[in-house]
């Protein structure tokens, strides 16, 4: 775990610094899921400490809980009395070719309208699967996507090294950090306790790795606005990932909503977005343009497949790129299975949302040393190359979870009480805590 921590180190500048882990056990997997997700936590608190101790001349001692760390990666809601919807739609998965394997990506319900622009209306996984088998996996893909769907063909680590997008991503770095030019000189507003309080989070982000980013930095007292189109639900993931935010919907081809959103911005500390790469451009809020609105922005974005190389515009999900990046297969190979075998729990996007809110942190410090803001960049496939370099996992199981692993206080969410599991991380004088319970898209109006 040493070599994985030290890695995600060197690319966030952080110091060299061991980082103590307790817990016993690993997620059963090809790789070492749970040494990833406790070297990207680790990060995070570890800026964290690092930006206390420029503010205050203390560095306060970080702390992982092994365990916690896995079971944060599936999930952190315990639910009373009702449960969290479907992760997936009904013909979301993999599908067996006329020559190897395919990942369809329905959960949207464009995305889906999109596959069945390309194989016909489905009613079910039976209907899709027979339509999948007359199509060899590399054409359907090419089709998929042209129809601005979401879908990956399964291919090996050795393919992926060949494949034009495969070598892009290799020569990136994990965390692309950028200057900014101009200067926005602010006090710190926070506290040993409360780091992030005073500064304002415009989170763009959807699905998981994005609102990871976001919930952390909403545990540490950032006030979070999240901001959505009109008609987004993922319904499966919003009780797990909107705690601590509030939530507003606007619609940025609509004059009155992309003046609301400009002024949200101009006020704005951070902006957190996960866009394919050309998407904000297009909406004519490209970087030139925060950087105008908002100058000393901290801006902050993912996306799936890399910044560079001909799929740098692709739409693409954790799934997608596991199957893309040879995760999947070689996780049929280690399970010795017949289908692709995908990471127990979407490794990637959580372990990219956490390093994510590292290089917030690191940007922070450094907008507070010298009044300049930056940016950073990530992807998802970036971090699939981190682990899969990182070698094999493991087949020794955590100890499952108990009673203790949760917190005491209750959550009281639009969909009913539940409680939360202990924070995987431990600062000293630093609690992860959120002061708003997770709510649904939309429940907020659009303002600070």
């Amino acid at each position: 775990m040493t070599d994985l921590l030290t890695s995600i180190q060197a690319a966030l500048g952080l110091s060299r610094t061991p980082i103590p882990f307790t817990g016993e056990g690993a997620l059963p997997s090809a790789f070492a899921v749970t040494d990833l997700a406790c070297a990207s936590i680790a990060a995070a608190g570890q800026a964290v400490g690092e930006l206390l101790q420029q503010q205050t001349g203390n560095l306060p001692s970080v702390e992982v809980d092994c365990r916690l760390a896995s079971f944060w990666f599936a999930t952190s809601l315990r639910p009373i009395g009702w449960e969290v919807p479907p992760l997936w739609d009904p013909v979301a998965g993999d599908y067996a070719t006329k020559d190897g394997w395919i990942r369809l990506h329905t959960n949207a319900p464009h995305h889906r309208a999109a596959a069945e622009s390309v194989l016909g209306a489905c009613a079910d996984r039976a209907a899709m699967a027979a339509k999948v088998a007359q199509w060899a996996s590399a054409d359907l893909e090419r089709a998929v996507v042209e129809a601005k769907g979401c879908a990956a063909e399964m291919r090996s680590w050795e393919q992926w090294q060949k494949h034009p997008q495969g070598l892009a991503v290799n020569a990136e770095p994990l965390v692309h950090f950028s200057d900014g030019k101009e200067e926005s000189h602010q006090p710190w507003q926070g506290s040993v306790a409360r780091p992030l309080a005073g500064l304002k989070v415009l989170d763009l982000t959807r699905v998981l790795a994005g609102p990871t980013a976001s919930r952390f930095l909403a545990g540490l007292g950032a006030n979070v606005l999240r901001i959505d189109p009109p008609t987004w639900n993922e319904p499966g993931v919003v009780p797990e990932v909107t705690l601590g935010k509030r939530c507003a919907r606007l619609d940025l081809h609509e004059p009155a909503d992309r003046a609301v959103f400009e002024s949200l911005l101009k006020d704005a500390d951070i902006l957190l977005h996960g866009y394919r790469a050309d998407a904000l451009e297009q909406l004519g809020f490209g970087v030139e343009r925060r950087r105008q609105l908002a100058p000393g922005l901290i801006d902050v974005c993912l996306n799936a497949y890399g910044w560079s190389g001909p799929w740098q515009n692709r739409r693409g999900f954790d799934s997608l790129v596991q199957m893309s990046s040879g995760i999947a297969e070689a996780g049929q190979r280690w399970k010795q299975a017949d289908k692709p075998t995908p990471l127990p729990v979407q490794a990637l996007d959580h372990a990219t949302g956490y390093l994510m809110a590292a290089s917030v942190i690191r940007l922070l410090a450094e907008r507070l040393r010298s009044g300049r803001g930056g940016s950073a960049r990530l992807s998802l496939a970036r971090t699939a190359k981190l682990l899969i370099e990182h070698g094999p996992g493991t087949d020794q199981a955590l100890l499952p979870e108990n009673p203790q692993d949760q917190s005491l206080s209750l959550e009281q969410t639009p969909w009913g009480p539940a409680h939360r599991l202990q924070a995987p991380l431990r600062i000293a004088g630093t609690p992860l805590q959120w002061t708003l319970p997770a709510t649904e898209l939309g429940s907020h109006r659009a303002q600070w």
